[in-house]
């Protein structure tokens, strides 16, 4: 098979994968990207979780984290709050209202992975996650992803500001 091919079935993927999610949590009033950054501040109760590692876990753009953070905050899903050791820094939170919506995800992406990975067995998930990992690592490799990271880490107190 041609890498042009895999690519672009990588990317239906993707897309299929967030389709059926969005109609997965469309009861919720959640779109997919709302649900899997709400999943992640859920996952972070404890210590909380900045704007940076959310970018660096999902690699959405600050402009799109900024858009869907404002959503969820304004519809009371997560709250804000200063980093006690530096003012600049900001912290995610769930609200009550998220946390009540945490098995509802939850539940939702156990049934999108069950459906994705159907018939798959244990040795092809493995080789599969290999594979990935793989991807991942080549692309990461990339000129100027060190200085991506450091420019993220710089902006990451100004970008918080927007939320």
């Amino acid at each position: 098979m041609d890498q042009r091919t895999l690519a672009l079935q990588n990317r239906r993927i993707s897309i299929q994968m967030e389709r059926m999610t969005d109609r997965m949590l469309a009861g919720m009033g959640l779109t997919a990207a709302q649900g899997y950054l709400l999943a992640f501040i859920l996952d972070h109760a404890r210590e909380g979780t900045s704007l940076t590692a959310i970018h660096r876990e999902f690699g959405f753009s600050k402009a799109t984290l900024c858009r869907v953070l404002k959503y969820l905050r304004e519809n009371g899903y997560v709250r804000v709050e200063t980093c006690a050791r530096d003012e600049r820094c900001k912290l995610l939170f769930h609200t009550e209202k998220g946390a009540r919506v945490q098995e509802s995800l939850n539940r939702a992406t156990r049934q999108a992975y069950r459906q994705m990975y159907r018939d798959f067995s244990e040795e092809e998930l493995e080789e599969l996650g290999r594979l990935q990992k793989k991807m991942m690592e080549n692309l990461s490799a990339q000129p100027g992803d060190s200085a991506e990271r450091r420019e993220d880490f710089e902006e990451s107190t100004q970008t918080a500001e927007a939320i």
